[in-house]
């Protein structure tokens, strides 16, 4: 009913950087430093990704510099202190990544962001082959959309389709995101779908559905 859904491939960066298996620490370390990024691919062969590092995967080696862990300790966080001796990003690496594909939807990746505890992920092909990079923050562009172009989305995707006699009769006004509709309208078993429909276009905030079944002709 809503115009097509914004996927991950609208708000995706693809200037990204990305990094080889053999890409020593300290490398690793600047880059992450320089592009601000709190994680990166890693990528081989035509740009294949096999894992990812991040800050927590290059912490151990701080962690652990002044002391070795004493065995208990190395028993229980065997993957920590495996990285604690790591030098090149294949050994520090996450594996296998947790990607995702351009055209999953943006609560799609807001879920898988949120199950598995990551602020950015690897967006790959069918083949597995880097395309770009989402990030929380990239989620968030569609709330930059300007309230008139909110009010114009949700009048004619949602509003003139159910409507289609009598739209003229509903108002739709959009202030910070949050979409008020007010009105009378004959068809009021509708009211539910039209408030369902307002918000789901992407970048609204809330709803406020005011809408009145129309009494007499």
């Amino acid at each position: 009913m809503t115009s097509t859904p914004y996927t991950v491939a609208d708000v995706m960066t693809t200037r990204y950087i990305a990094v080889t298996p053999d890409t020593g620490f300290k490398d690793i370390a600047a880059a992450i430093k320089r592009w601000k990024v709190t994680a990166l691919p890693v990528v081989e062969g035509e740009g294949r990704v096999v894992g990812v590092v991040s800050e927590a995967d290059l912490l151990p080696k701080e962690e652990f510099h002044e002391q070795r862990p004493g065995l208990i300790e190395q028993m229980r966080r065997l993957g920590d202190t495996a990285k604690a001796g790591s030098t090149r990003a294949e050994n520090l690496m996450t594996a296998p990544a947790v990607t995702i594909r351009p055209d999953a939807t943006l609560p799609q990746a807001a879920r898988l962001m949120a199950d598995r505890h990551i602020k950015r992920l690897p967006v790959v092909d069918a083949d597995g082959t880097l395309k770009g990079v989402v990030s929380r923050s990239d989620l968030l562009k569609v709330f930059l959309r300007t309230d008139e172009e909110l009010t114009a989305e949700i009048r004619k995707s949602v509003i003139e389709r159910l409507f289609p006699l009598s739209h003229n009769e509903v108002t739709v006004t959009v202030t910070q995101g949050i979409a008020t509709l007010t009105g009378s309208v004959r068809d009021d078993h509708l009211i539910p779908m039209v408030e369902h429909l307002a918000r789901s276009v992407e970048g609204i905030v809330d709803v406020r559905c005011r809408l009145e079944a129309r009494t007499g002709p």
